[in-house]
């Protein structure tokens, strides 16, 4: 039997060897029977004990091999959901639920949990592995005990919010799962699961298995979804909801022509999920795109009226932001050519005259540009590059050389900034370096390879870069501003123990919903690494600030 099982059923998941076997193992019976039994007693209570103990061997040889090739299984899900249908079949005739337990966690850890594998693919096999397992135990105290591992290592994965956003926004690639999830037509509503559950027919409770963990998420376990899954690893949506907007933020900002029918569907699914007041921020950014779309069209209808010498050099598109909605911008300090500081302040002066008691405040350093390069012998043109790279070649429409240093004076830029940026014209063959920090326009340059037509020309600074903070800086933003309440608090109260600390800091300190409330334990590690630089005093639990003379 175990020899025909591994030429059979070895490393093939896509085929159910259920019935085979059954036919196989009533043949073996009824040889077995004309063998040792009298013919004349074809149903004796013997052979039923022969076939009992045959299903039984059958069953735990089949699931002993299985257990060893599970991770290969949950890896190729849903195809292989044949070997996850026999293997739930043997499994609940054995007893092998803490054999298949140990050995898939053990195989999670070896070959997944470790820092070669990326993060995508973690999370990709994660999601592999909630719909296999809930296929195997509809009960999921499998998938909840075997994939805890997972979730804990998730939590140390400083992209693991970023990746799991972008898989549910269908930005990720390979991973389409998580967007077929959201997109499908009966979602879980996360703030009514619970109340859901609650309402449930009592005749039709189950309890959970005895392996099942004492706590009390098991009406969650059971009726959570991938999405809601995901969302627990870190116990609170805020963290997803902010990364979200991060993410939205990134995309409205790179995107140049208005088109937002994407990203409102994403709003509108993921509204149905996480209720709408905390969509609202998103709704607010989509809103103030359509809204620039509008405001440009009728700042393009007035300048249509003016007169040639009254209108604009250069034309201007910009995108209108309300500051409180989104998320922090980087800031980055850069000085444009007059040319386009004064089309900017003629586009404010027409924004006011549209909005009455508003005005707009520029961020030069975003952007996207659309030039014509022209030559003595060649003409690039529709390059689309950055706002700093669109300044240094402005700057060459002045004058033909420049030294690195002027440049950044008048850029306002280092000039290691300015010099990275300068390569990518190099690059182009519009400009090249004369000695040591002196840079010239390349007039005939006929010989080298042309750019297409429309092509955006991106650095190796630039490429994949975000527009807003990350998040790990936007906490580090909000770790400084706890800071600033606890050296007050020790100012006044002299001492304080972690615990007072934390209550007084739930209490005074609110940012707005896109501030997460800090937990005891990552308050305790900031507070230890500003006793290491000497900036508190810790002694018995008690804090304090060091006296100064």
């Amino acid at each position: 039997m175990e020899q025909r099982m591994e030429q059979r059923c070895r490393g093939e998941y896509e085929s159910s060897f259920i019935a085979d076997f059954t036919q196989w193992l009533e043949r073996v019976r009824a040889w077995l029977g004309r063998v040792f039994l009298n013919a004349s007693e074809p149903g004796s209570a013997t052979l039923q004990r022969w076939r009992c103990h045959l299903h039984q061997v059958f069953c735990r040889l089949y699931v002993s091999m299985r257990i060893e090739e599970l991770f290969s299984i949950i890896r190729d899900f849903p195809d292989s959901k044949p070997a996850i249908e026999d293997l739930k079949f043997c499994l609940e005739r054995t007893n092998q639920r803490q054999q298949l337990l140990t050995s898939l966690k053990s195989a999670l850890e070896t070959r997944l949990l470790h820092p070669g594998v990326h993060t995508s693919d973690i999370i990709t096999l994660y999601i592999s592995a909630i719909m296999a397992l809930r296929e195997l135990d509809p009960s999921m105290v499998i998938l909840q005990l075997a994939c805890e591992p997972i979730r804990k290592y998730l939590r140390t994965r400083e992209d693991t919010v970023r990746q799991i956003v972008a898989s549910l926004t269908g930005d990720a690639e390979g991973c389409s799962d998580l967007a077929n999830e959201l997109f499908r037509g009966d979602p879980v509503t996360l703030e009514t699961q619970d109340s859901e559950d609650e309402g449930s027919d009592p005749e039709e409770w189950t309890p959970d298995p005895i392996d099942a963990l004492t706590d009390k998420s098991g009406s969650k376990r059971r009726s959570s979804d991938i999405i809601s899954l995901l969302v627990s690893i870190y116990g609170s949506k805020d963290l997803f909801i902010n990364e979200y907007r991060t993410v939205l933020a990134d995309r409205l900002l790179h995107q140049l022509n208005y088109n937002t029918a994407r990203e409102i569907r994403n709003v509108e699914l993921l509204k149905l999920r996480f209720g709408e007041s905390h969509m609202h921020y998103c709704e607010v950014m989509l809103k103030d795109v359509a809204d620039s779309r509008r405001i440009n069209t009728n700042i393009r209808d007035e300048e249509a009226k003016l007169g040639e010498e009254e209108r604009p050099t250069l034309a201007l598109s910009a995108l209108i932001l309300s500051s409180e909605f989104w998320p922090p911008l980087k800031e980055e300090k850069l000085e444009l050519p007059p040319l386009v500081t004064q089309a900017m302040e003629a586009y404010t002066h027409r924004y006011e005259k549209l909005k009455a008691m508003r005005t707009l405040s520029w961020k030069p350093h975003l952007g996207s540009v659309t030039l014509d390069v022209e030559l003595a012998d060649r003409t690039l043109t529709d390059l689309s590059v950055s706002p700093v790279h669109a300044a240094i070649i402005l700057h060459f429409q002045e004058r033909s050389s420049w030294s690195l240093e002027e440049l950044s004076s008048v850029l306002a830029l280092p000039c290691g900034v300015v010099r990275r940026k300068l390569a990518l014209w190099q690059q182009q063959g519009v400009l090249r370096e004369e000695g040591v920090g002196s840079f010239c326009v390349v007039e005939g340059g006929g010989a080298r390879e042309r750019p297409d037509r429309g092509v955006v020309l991106i650095d190796s600074d630039e490429e994949g870069d975000s527009n807003t903070t990350t998040q790990s800086e936007q906490r580090e933003e909000k770790l400084q501003l706890f800071w600033a309440y606890i050296q007050a608090m020790l100012t006044n109260l002299e001492t304080m123990t972690l615990d007072r600390i934390h209550s007084m800091l739930r209490m005074f300190v609110t940012m707005g919903p896109v501030v997460t409330e800090m937990d005891v334990q990552e308050l305790q590690d900031f507070l230890q690494r500003k006793v290491r630089d000497h900036q508190l005093i810790c002694s018995g639990g008690v804090y304090r600030l060091p006296k100064t003379h």
